[in-house]
């Protein structure tokens, strides 16, 4: 598996609109907007810094895995996404070495990445996403 770089970090809040003040208004980064992805049930915003990004992640519902997240949690850092060369690739290679994974297949995230996530059982309590753009 080839790492390219950490792609972005994934931060549940409980709103993004009011969360946002702080990563634009006060640290000055650019906001690129918020996208919606139904099957995930969250909403995103970005916020690009050098080469990587803040992900700002907000349920769309009560059952949904990022409310569950701060349900059990509270807000704060979700999980840290990697960008991979082939993410096909990845996940036989990570299931070949007996890793636990949430996505066995990827799927679509964000900006029309194929993402898959590492359960945190596997990591040592992390929750990591692969992605690929």
């Amino acid at each position: 598996m080839k790492i390219l770089k950490i792609d972005h970090l994934g931060i549940a809040v409980n709103d993004i609109d009011q969360s946002r003040k702080f990563w634009s208004d006060v640290l000055g980064l650019d906001f690129e907007g918020t996208e919606t992805v139904e099957e995930q049930k969250v909403t995103t915003a970005f916020f690009p810094v050098g080469e990587s990004e803040v992900e700002l992640l907000a349920s769309t519902s009560p059952d949904g895995p990022v409310a569950r997240y701060i349900e059990k949690r509270g807000q704060g850092i979700q999980h840290v996404a990697f960008r991979v060369e082939n993410i096909e690739q990845a996940l036989e290679e990570l299931k070949a070495k007996g890793v636990r994974l949430i996505d066995e297949k990827p799927r679509r995230g964000a900006g029309g990445a194929k993402i898959a996530f590492i359960h945190p059982k596997a990591t040592g309590g992390v929750l990591v996403e692969l992605c690929e753009r």
